[in-house]
């Protein structure tokens, strides 16, 4: 993050709301890319706000792979790398937050039986890993960002669903990103493997850009009736955050001064308060998404606004959307 960035950050500071209330953070990274660090250091300043962040789980992002061997296990410097910024957590220097508590990595599930071995070498490398990242967020239109090269139609490849057997298996869970046009295919895999945890990232992914840029509403409704008939999947989960990525639509991150969260809560309201209603508090997780949602507010300004909108539920829903759905589903 540039200075700039962190000086337009600092123009909307707010003191964290219910500070007292336990937060499991189920969704951030740790990277290298040039010019754009966030190691353990970063994290613990975001976390410095006030907000009662007890634990974490780690996301894969396609950070330190391995420069050599096989293809396949190139991955595993991802995990080996966050297993390295556990034992400096573990240390005690750093703060009681159990950072990175649950580890999700990647391992290309279309090696079908083969994905096996590699599996197994990532719960080697870490007591920690919990399941498997595989992005299959895709779009016709060449407007819409492919986060990552994969086969079209990922999740209903024959190889993709052997691999994805072994999850079950194994007892690991799988982390979906994709959008929302592509929700139906998520039911079906959930359907398909019933046995098989799997975490909806971000709620879903609604687009607001190429196609979709200016039909919120049209958009906000086909979302609304492709998670309505995934909640009838009970093995589905959701993480309830991602809209402030620009890929939704919305501008917060082009606004003169950072958005509040009272204004933040209003924005993604209809969205997540939905997600709340079809799947329940017990299968929903309020996530960050940091360092990627930093581009548009801090991290106390976006706790906030998950609090606001969590105002009026009950203490169990609040304990399960901000920490125990995560604690549970990730097995912490």
């Amino acid at each position: 993050m540039t200075a700039e960035h962190r000086r337009w950050l600092d123009l909307t500071i707010e003191d964290a709301l219910e500070p007292e209330i336990p937060i499991c953070d189920p969704h951030h990274h740790f990277w290298d890319r040039p010019g754009n660090r966030y190691f353990l250091d970063d994290l613990l300043l975001d976390l410095s706000g006030g907000h009662n962040v007890v634990q974490t789980v780690f996301i894969e992002c396609q950070s330190m792979y391995r420069k050599d061997g096989p293809e396949e296990m190139k991955s595993l410097g991802e995990t080996e790398f966050v297993q390295g910024i556990v034992a400096q957590s573990n240390s005690g220097q750093y703060g009681d937050t159990k950072v990175a508590a649950g580890i999700v990595g990647f391992a290309d599930l279309t090696l079908g039986d083969a994905v096996t071995p590699v599996l197994e070498a990532h719960q080697a490398a870490s007591g920690r890993f919990r399941g498997v990242r595989h992005i299959s967020a895709s779009d016709p239109s060449p407007d819409v960002p492919r986060p990552r090269p994969f086969l079209e139609n990922l999740l209903a490849d024959t190889k993709f669903r052997e691999g994805f057997a072994v999850l079950g298996r194994m007892g690991l869970s799988f982390d979906a990103y994709l959008y929302h046009t592509q929700l139906a295919g998520l039911a079906d895999l959930a359907n398909a493997f019933p046995g098989v945890t799997i975490i909806l990232n971000h709620v879903g992914g609604p687009l607001g850009v190429g196609p979709y840029a200016g039909k919120r509403g049209q958009v906000l409704e086909d979302w609304k009736q492709s998670m309505s008939a995934l909640a009838a999947c009970p093995n589905v989960v959701v993480k309830v955050g991602g809209l402030v990525m620009p890929v939704c639509g919305f501008d917060w991150h082009e606004r003169p001064m950072p958005t509040a969260s009272r204004e933040l809560a209003q924005g993604t309201a209809p969205y997540y308060l939905h997600c709340i209603e079809q799947f329940g508090a017990d299968r929903c997780m309020f996530e960050s998404n940091f360092p990627v949602d930093k581009l548009a507010c801090s991290y106390t300004v976006l706790w906030n606004a998950f609090k606001r909108l969590a105002h009026d539920f009950t203490d169990s829903e609040k304990a399960s959307l901000f920490h125990d759905t995560a604690a549970r589903v990730y097995r912490l």
